[in-house]
C-alpha cells in the first residue's frame, strides 16, 4: 500500500521522529486534549486521515445563544431531532439535549451557550463524530422519520413504512365472451351488489355467478333486437336492460322473470344509471329520461341537454346528482328537481363516455374523453370547479372509483388498449394492464371492491385483482379458486 503524505501541524514539543509513521485517530483530531503538531514536520501515514480543523459546524445552525435557547417548543424539538441525527441518540444528552460543559470535553467549533441555570453546556458525549466510520446499526428499520433515532427520543413516534402494494400484472380469470361488441357508445358489463355479472351479448343477457362460475341465459330479446346496455339497481337483483329499438326492460334476475318493458326512447338505449328506485337512461335520441318504477308511467320527466348521443350516465353515491357525459363532448351535472344541467362543462374535445364520481369525497367527479381528446378531468361540482387534467394519451373508454382506497382504474382504447390503475390527487400510476387486443370498452367492479373485470371486442372479459381490501375486514374475495381458468360465458 503506498504512503499517503499528510500535512500536520505539531506543537513545538513535540517529538516525534519525522521518520516514524504517526497515526492519529479521527477521534484525537476531535478531542481538545490533542496537541497540533508543528507544521513544519511531514507525517507519513499509511491511511488518510480527514482533517475536520476546517469544518464549518455553523452550517448545522445548532443554536448558541441565550436567544436561541429560549426558541419555542417545536425549535427546541427540532434541534434535538437533528443533533441525535447527526451526533447520535447518545448525544441529546436527556430531556433537552444540553449538558453542562467542560474545559476538557469542548469541540474545536467554538460554540457553546448557557442554560436556564446559567451553566455553559456543550454537545460533548463521547464517540459524537458528525462523520462515522460505523454502521449504526440502532437505527430503526421501520422509521419514517427522517433523521432515524426516533424511537429513542421521549415524545417522537414512528409508523411502520408502507411497502409499496404490487398489482398483478395478469388476469387470473378470463371468460369468453363470443359476440361482444366493439361499440365504444354501448355499456353491456354491470356486476351486482349480489356478486353476480351481467354480460350483453348480441341480442342476449347472461348472468355469470361469481361464487359459483355458474352462467345463466336471462333473456333473448329476439333476432330484430340488440342488447345495448344493462344495469344492476344499486341493491336487490332487479336488471335493468336498454335495447337497440329504444326500450328498456326490467328484470327480476332471482326469478329470470321480466317484469316490465318501459318505452319513450325513439332510438338505441346506450347507457343506464340507478338511484334507489329511479332509473336514468341515456339514448341516442340525446335525451335522458328518468323512471320511477314504482310509478306505472314510463318516464316521470326528460332531461334535453345533450346536442348528440348520451353515451355515459353515473349518479353520485348520495344520489342527489346525475351526470352524463355525450358524444357532444360535453359532460353536464343534474339534480333531482331540475329540468336543466345545473353545470356544463366543455371542455373535453371528443365524446364523453367514462363518468365515475368519488366515494371519498362530496361533489368529486372524473370524466375521459375520447379519441380526439385522451384526458382525464377531475371536477368539483361543489363548488364549480375544473380541478385538474391528465392527458393519458389513449382514448379513455370507462373510469372506476375504488372504495376502499383513493385510487380508480381507467380502461382504454386506441392506440394501447391498457389498463391503468392510478393513485389519486397525484395521479401516479401503481400499473398498467395489458392483455386486450382491441378497446377496452367494458369495466365493471366487484361487491368486495377488489377486482374489476374488462371487455373488450376480442370477445374477452378478463378479471384483475388491483384494488387491497377494506381496512375493516381481512377477508378474500368469493370468487375463489374454483373459478380460476378460462371458460365460456355462453
Amino acid at each position: 500500500m503506498s504512503q499517503k503524505n499528510v500535512e500536520m501541524p505539531s506543537t513545538s514539543t513535540s517529538s516525534t521522529d519525522p521518520k516514524t509513521p504517526m497515526r492519529i485517530t479521527a477521534a484525537e483530531l476531535l478531542s481538545s486534549s490533542y496537541r497540533r503538531p508543528s507544521s513544519s514536520r511531514t507525517i507519513y501515514s499509511d491511511r488518510f486521515i480527514p482533517s475536520r480543523s476546517s469544518s464549518n459546524f455553523a452550517l448545522f445552525n445548532l443554536p448558541n445563544s441565550n436567544a436561541e435557547a429560549a426558541s419555542d417548543d417545536s425549535n427546541s424539538a427540532y434541534t434535538t431531532l437533528l443533533k441525535s441525527a447527526l451526533f447520535g441518540p447518545e448525544c441529546t444528552g436527556g430531556s433537552n439535549g444540553i449538558q453542562p460543559s467542560t474545559p476538557e470535553k469542548s469541540l474545536h467549533t467554538g460554540r457553546s451557550g448557557s442554560n436556564n441555570n446559567g451553566n455553559l453546556w456543550q454537545i460533548s458525549p463521547p464517540n459524537c463524530n458528525i462523520f462515522k466510520y460505523k454502521t449504526e446499526t440502532r437505527k430503526s428499520f421501520h422509521s419514517l422519520s427522517p433523521f432515524g433515532f426516533d424511537d429513542q427520543l421521549p415524545g417522537v413516534s414512528h409508523s411502520p413504512i408502507k411497502v409499496p402494494r404490487k398489482v398483478p400484472r395478469s388476469p387470473y380469470k378470463v371468460l369468453d365472451a363470443p359476440a361482444l361488441q366493439d361499440d365504444f357508445y354501448l355499456n353491456l358489463v354491470d356486476w351486482s351488489s349480489h356478486n353476480i355479472l351481467a354480460v350483453g351479448l348480441g341480442n342476449c343477457v347472461y348472468l355469470w355467478h361469481a361464487s359459483s362460475s355458474k352462467v345463466v341465459k336471462l333473456c333473448d330479446l329476439g333476432i330484430d333486437d340488440s342488447v345495448c346496455s344493462v344495469g344492476w339497481a344499486q341493491r336487490g337483483t332487479y336488471l335493468a336492460v336498454g335495447s337497440s329499438n329504444g326500450k328498456v326492460q326490467l328484470w327480476d334476475a332471482s326469478r329470470c322473470k321480466r317484469i316490465r318493458t318501459m318505452e319513450g326512447h325513439r332510438l338505441r338505449v346506450g347507457a343506464l344509471a340507478w338511484s334507489s328506485s329511479l332509473l336514468s337512461s341515456g339514448s341516442r335520441d340525446k335525451c335522458i329520461l328518468q323512471r320511477d318504477i314504482r310509478a306505472q308511467d314510463d318516464y316521470v320527466s326528460k332531461l334535453s341537454g345533450h346536442k348528440s348521443e348520451v353515451c355515459g350516465l353515473k349518479w353520485s353515491y348520495d344520489n342527489r346528482e346525475l351526470a352524463s357525459g355525450g358524444n357532444d363532448n360535453r359532460l353536464l351535472v343534474w339534480n333531482q328537481q331540475s329540468s336543466q344541467p345545473i353545470f356544463k362543462y366543455c371542455e373535453h374535445t371528443a365524446a364523453v363516455k367514462a363518468i365515475a364520481w368519488s366515494p371519498h369525497l362530496h361533489g368529486l367527479l372524473a370524466s375521459g374523453g375520447g379519441t380526439a381528446d385522451r384526458c382525464i378531468r377531475f371536477w368539483n361540482t361543489t363548488t364549480n370547479s375544473h380541478l385538474s387534467c391528465v392527458d393519458t394519451g389513449s382514448q379513455v373508454c370507462n373510469l372506476v372509483w375504488s372504495k376502499n382506497v383513493n385510487e380508480l382504474v381507467s380502461t382504454h382504447g386506441y392506440s394501447q388498449n391498457q389498463i391503468i390503475v392510478w393513485r389519486y390527487p397525484s395521479m401516479s400510476k401503481l400499473a398498467t394492464l395489458t392483455g386486450h387486443t382491441y378497446r377496452v370498452l367494458y369495466l365493471a367492479i366487484s361487491p368486495d371492491g377488489q377486482t374489476i373485470v374488462t371487455g373488450a371486442g376480442d370477445e374477452t372479459l378478463r378479471f384483475w385483482t388491483v384494488f387491497p381490501s377494506p381496512k375493516s375486514q381481512n377477508t378474500e374475495t368469493e370468487i375463489g379458486a374454483s373459478s380460476l381458468g378460462r371458460t365460456r360465458i355462453r
